[in-house]
C-alpha cells in the first residue's frame, strides 16, 4: 500500500487552510466575490466624492480631486487581480465573471473621464480669472499699443468641445447605421429561412408523389403478368378441350 509523500501531504495542507477547507475553484470564486464587492463599494465611495468637487473651495479642491485620483489608481490596480481571477473561473462562470468586471471598468473610466473634464474647467476657469485680474489690475495709456485681451485659449478649448460633440454625434449615427443593418440583414435571413422551408416541403411532397407512382408501377406490372400468365392458362385450356 502507498503513502502519501510529506511534502505533498504538507502542500495539501497548506492550500486546505489558506482557502479555509475549500478546494481551489472555490477558493478563487470566493476571493473573486471578495474583490468585486471591495472595488464595487470604493467606486461609490469615488462617486460620492465626485459630489465634493463643485462644493470645494479653491485651498480644498485639490486635495478632493489627489483624493479621488489616488482611490481611482487603487481601484485600476484591483481590476487588473480581477480580469485575472475571472480568467481563472470555471467555463460555465467565466463569461459571467467577465460581464462584471467590464461593468466596473466601463463605471471607472466614466468616473476618471468626469474628474478630467472637472479639471478641463477649473482650468480654463483659473485662467480666465487670472487674466481678469491681470486686465482689471493693468494701468493702459493713450498711446499704449498692447491692449488685446487673450481670449485664443478659451476659443481654442470651446473649438475642441464643440469638436468632441460633433465626434459623439458622428458615431451615435454611425451606430444607428450599423443597427438598421444588422435589422434589414435579420429580415432578409427570415426570408431567405422561408424560402428554404418551402423548398423543402415542395421536394417532399415530390419524393412523396414519386414513391406513389413507383408502388403503383411495381403494382401494375404484378397484375400485367398475372393477366398474360391468366390469358395463357384459358388458351390452353380451350385447345384441350376443343380439338
Amino acid at each position: 500500500m502507498s503513502r502519501t509523500p510529506p511534502e505533498a501531504g504538507s502542500r495539501k495542507r497548506l492550500v486546505e487552510v489558506t482557502c479555509g477547507g475549500r478546494r481551489a475553484g472555490s477558493c478563487t470564486g470566493a476571493a473573486m466575490e471578495t474583490l468585486y464587492h471591495q472595488t464595487n463599494k470604493q467606486i461609490q465611495e469615488v462617486q460620492s466624492y465626485m459630489g465634493h468637487l463643485e462644493t470645494s473651495d479653491k485651498q480644498s479642491v485639490h486635495l478632493v480631486e489627489n483624493e479621488i485620483q489616488a482611490r481611482l489608481d487603487k481601484i485600476f490596480s484591483n481590476l487588473e487581480r480581477l480580469e485575472i481571477l475571472s480568467s481563472k473561473e470555471p467555463p460555465n462562470k467565466r463569461q459571467n465573471a467577465k460581464l462584471r468586471v467590464d461593468q466596473l471598468k466601463y463605471d471607472v473610466q466614466h468616473l476618471q473621464t468626469a474628474l478630467r473634464n472637472f479639471q478641463h474647467r477649473r482650468y480654463a476657469r483659473e485662467q480666465q480669472e487670472k487674466q481678469r485680474e491681470e486686465l482689471l489690475a493693468r494701468t493702459f495709456t493713450a498711446n499704449d499699443s498692447d491692449t488685446t485681451i487673450p481670449i485664443d485659449e478659451t476659443l481654442q478649448f470651446n473649438d475642441s468641445l464643440q469638436n468632441a460633440h460633433r465626434g459623439m454625434d458622428d458615431l451615435i449615427g454611425s451606430g444607428t447605421s450599423i443597427l438598421q443593418g444588422l435589422r434589414d440583414q435579420r429580415m432578409t435571413l427570415k426570408d431567405t429561412h422561408k424560402k428554404i422551408l418551402d423548398v423543402a416541403n415542395m421536394l417532399g411532397l415530390s419524393n412523396t408523389v414519386m414513391r406513389l407512382i413507383e408502388k403503383r408501377a411495381f403494382q401494375d406490372k404484378y397484375f400485367m403478368i398475372g393477366g398474360m400468365l391468366l390469358t395463357c392458362v384459358i388458351m390452353f385450356l380451350v385447345v384441350q378441350y376443343l380439338t
